[in-house]
């Protein structure tokens, strides 16, 4: 969970990765996620066929402590059905798809996140030399 291994995920040159640095440092750990043309070694289920991959370190330390001890990137939905608010606690998001087949991480709930606003998405988009805002979420504009 850092931005060297995010960095690792993705193709991009030397202006990409600076434009992606610059993001990370500024950004993360938060609610940013960075689309970009993903590596070839990364398994279509990850990038659903489109060459991009999103790269993400989130805020909550749980969160970020389950990513290091995975070793490994892990592709992760939203904790919750498209359309429903989103879940700051982990007993909303068993409320939401308790039906489903998932592990819900618990955290105190001082440790929890107080608002549920979505990461704010923007595509490097290095031919064009520039970002595209993808989705409005929590990085202020």
């Amino acid at each position: 969970a850092s931005a060297g291994a995010a960095e690792a995920l993705v193709r991009l040159g030397p202006g990409g990765l600076e434009l992606m640095r610059r993001l990370t440092a500024s950004f993360w750990p938060g609610p940013l996620t960075l689309v970009a043309p993903a590596v070839p070694e990364l398994p279509s289920a990850v990038t659903s066929g489109s060459g991009y991959v999103g790269v993400r370190v989130p805020e909550h330390a749980l969160a970020r402590e389950l990513l290091q001890r995975a070793a490994v990137p892990v592709a992760a939905p939203s904790a919750n059905r498209f359309g429903h608010v989103s879940p700051t606690r982990a007993q909303h998001v068993m409320d939401d798809l308790a039906h489903h087949p998932i592990l819900v991480l618990d955290a105190p709930p001082a440790d929890c996140c107080g608002v549920g606003i979505e990461s704010t998405v923007v595509k490097i988009d290095e031919q064009a030399g520039e970002l595209v805002l993808l989705r409005r979420g929590g990085v202020p504009e």
